[in-house]
């Protein structure tokens, strides 16, 4: 299993290069069932990755580019009359694919955002009093850009804690940049990805993070840092409940990646920066990262 995951890894690598902890960190959140949060300034391959990401595991894949003007109709899909049918007919939105890439989601309004909402929790919509499942699996990769630039409208903490992970990509080392810049487009990379991982694996995969086991001082060890976030001084609240269960689940995932059957307060750590730091932010940009790294010095990993 470790060495089909390195497979995934190292195929990811030749497209998007010098970022394996990223790549990696993105495979564990579609392992966990999760949702992905990427922040960046345009052009540091956000959308690459996305569409490698799904191409690599043979999933169906839609971009919606978000923008002002965008109605939730745009995203869920709508129902029009059929004069062959003899009467409306629903025509599904992109949000019906297994991967969908919601691209700079803050410049859409936050009524459109909010069409997601019962999509990502729930894995499936309703429209006009029919509630219609999405595909299996599904996975939502939405791209913002920093909220310093022009026409961009924040993500409510309740969009925000619907995404297990927020990563940020940065500019790649003088090394990775002068390959991007030496070599071939990445998109004619991407176009020429076979599938890797097939759909049932995948399935197979995700069922095996559940099964992978967590020792009572594990959950005590990840206690302690929820906890502790509640006490920070400057934050109004801390990780909530659903981002504990989503670090369990993350930190499993992490551990199936590194071959191993039950957890280690190591993959707590691996992917903590990630599933926190959109959680712990609370509108003070830049602090986020402190105070991750300030819960991981002060909490022990044993009591």
């Amino acid at each position: 299993m470790k060495q089909k995951m390195d497979t995934v890894v190292s195929a990811l690598n030749k497209i998007l290069l010098g970022k394996e902890n990223q790549v990696r960190l993105a495979l564990c959140g579609l392992l966990a069932r999760g949702h992905l949060l990427i922040e960046d300034i345009p052009g540091m391959g956000k959308t690459t990755l996305s569409h490698a990401l799904a191409k690599i595991m043979g999933l169906s894949y839609q971009r919606i580019q978000f923008t002002n003007d965008l109605l939730p109709a745009d995203v869920l899909g709508y129902s029009m009359y059929d004069k062959q049918a003899g009467g409306l007919v629903f025509h599904p939105g992109p949000i019906f694919a297994q991967v969908v890439l919601a691209d700079e989601i803050n410049r859409a309004s936050p009524r459109t955002q909010s069409a997601l909402l019962e999509a990502m929790e729930e894995r499936q919509v309703s429209i006009e009093g029919e509630t219609r499942p999405l595909p299996t699996p599904f996975f939502v990769i939405a791209t913002q850009n920093p909220i310093e630039q022009g026409g961009t409208f924040p993500l409510p903490e309740s969009q925000l804690d619907r995404f297990l992970m927020r990563l940020r990509l940065g500019y790649p080392d003088p090394k990775a940049e002068r390959e991007l810049l030496e070599g071939e487009d990445r998109k004619h990379l991407t176009d020429r990805l076979k599938a890797i991982l097939p759909h049932d694996e995948l399935v197979a995969l995700q069922q095996a993070v559940e099964k992978v086991s967590a020792s009572p001082a594990l959950l005590d060890y990840l206690q302690r840092l929820l906890e502790q976030s509640r006490r920070m001084p400057g934050l109004l609240y801390g990780l909530s409940p659903r981002a504990g269960l989503g670090l369990l689940r993350a930190a499993k995932a992490w551990a199936l990646m590194e071959g191993r059957n039950h957890v280690l307060p190591d993959d707590v750590q691996a992917v903590f920066p990630a599933v926190a730091e959109h959680r712990l932010e609370q509108g003070e940009s830049g602090k986020a990262r402190e105070r991750v790294r300030q819960l991981l010095t002060t909490v022990s990993v044993l009591e």
